[in-house]
């Protein structure tokens, strides 16, 4: 059973014994996290970890049958926690008797529920993610160590599957027809999936891969202190890069393209609109990380293209970015790093004209960086007056700063 088919089934609270219990214990309830995990969750909850056993020691031949029966125990303990929500955290909150954290929880419960009124493929999802962190937290807290090592088991198993899932059902309507706020809302939507993964999951997990190790290591660096817009970007840029090795299905190529290009357009406004120079100069430097990763994770494996003109546009680049790890070793570091930057800007200059004048001051921006790097001359017009980027015989006239 697929995790988008799984609903919460709804008892007649009056009629079972189970309930009863529940209703009873709900009076007794301590107004802590502690208080969330009641004698039914627990019941619930031991059938679920023993079915779960008995999935993965299966023979083969009886896995199917076993698998189905663990689906049926879930969904039991999903219902349990579902249910003491409803009923008891609820009453407690109507009778202003409930915890702070007792009141967030059922908050945020809430905000879950308003998801199907437009997406309920999400909604079943977050919930059940919601469910399982409202019980996993509580086992940690009440330190019960045998069975939060047990349970952990099946969390990191259900949870992989929804976060896989929701990024799936993400990619699927990212290119659908839609408006630019809510285009701009699923965006969102996948980089905070992607973090509460990295965040929540990875630390749990055993990772031996070195690479995805830095790639988490730095992205730890992000979680302390405020962050301005560049950092925001650089760290959904890791994020990708991580998406890469951990999401290759469930993010398909095409998706992440589409977020590379997001990420592109926006590090690019935040060049032009920035007035203060610091800020400037460190969104050309993430720019240009930003390059460097969407051609190397992305460009560099990409296998159906749109036309072959992009395609033999890339391998151009690529070419000559091979070309330049001579220069690395013949000239050092500094002489490589200058020449890297020039052929990143034009490529990307080349890309941008053909938008006509969209793009228009960024491109300024670029040209300024050229006559920095030596790439481009800037001379006075005798005519006008005004100041020329001047190479070779072509000259483009540059009547404004860029920022």
């Amino acid at each position: 059973m697929g995790a988008e088919e799984k609903s919460l089934r709804v008892y007649d609270t009056k009629k079972t014994f189970f309930a009863r219990l529940g209703n009873t214990m709900s009076r007794i309830l301590t107004p802590t996290k502690v208080g969330f995990n009641n004698l039914l969750v627990n019941i619930k909850r031991n059938s679920m970890v023993k079915s779960y056993k008995s999935m993965v020691n299966c023979k083969e031949e009886k896995k199917e049958t076993l698998e189905k029966k663990f689906e049926d125990y879930y969904t039991l303990y999903l219902e349990a926690i579902d249910g003491l929500l409803v009923e008891t955290i609820y009453k407690k909150v109507v009778m202003d008797t409930a915890s702070d954290y007792e009141k967030d929880a059922l908050s945020k419960y809430y905000n879950i529920i308003h998801l199907k009124e437009n997406d309920e493929i999400e909604y079943k999802y977050k919930k059940q993610q919601y469910l399982l962190n409202i019980d996993y937290n509580n086992l940690k807290e009440a330190e019960k160590e045998k069975q939060l090592e047990e349970y952990t088991k099946i969390y990191l198993y259900e949870m992989e599957q929804l976060y896989k899932n929701l990024l799936k059902h993400y990619s699927i309507i990212l290119p659908e027809q839609k408006l630019p706020a809510e285009k701009e809302n699923i965006y969102d939507k996948i980089f905070d999936t992607l973090e509460e993964y990295v965040l929540n999951i990875v630390p749990l997990k055993k990772i031996d891969d070195e690479e995805l190790i830095k790639q988490c290591s730095l992205f730890e660096t992000y979680e302390v202190g405020k962050l301005d817009q560049v950092d925001i970007l650089d760290k959904k840029m890791i994020l990708l890069g991580i998406s890469r090795k951990l999401f290759v299905h469930s993010l398909p190529l095409v998706v992440a393209e589409r977020c590379y290009i997001k990420l592109l357009k926006d590090t690019r406004s935040l060049i032009v609109d920035t007035k203060i120079a610091r800020k400037r100069e460190n969104a050309y430097q993430l720019l240009l990380r930003l390059m460097d990763q969407y051609n190397e994770k992305l460009l560099a494996v990409k296998i159906y293209w749109n036309n072959n003109e992009e395609k033999t546009e890339y391998n151009k680049l690529a070419n000559k970015l091979k070309e330049l790890e001579k220069i690395k070793e013949e000239k050092g570091l500094h002489e490589y790093d200058i020449k890297k930057q020039i052929l990143l800007i034009r490529q990307d200059m080349n890309f941008l004209k053909k938008y006509n004048d969209k793009y228009y001051r960024i491109i300024k921006f670029y040209k300024g960086r050229l006559v920095k790097l030596g790439d481009m001359r800037q001379i006075k017009s005798f005519k006008t007056g005004k100041y020329q980027v001047v190479k070779g015989l072509k000259k483009e006239i540059i009547n404004e700063t860029a920022c």
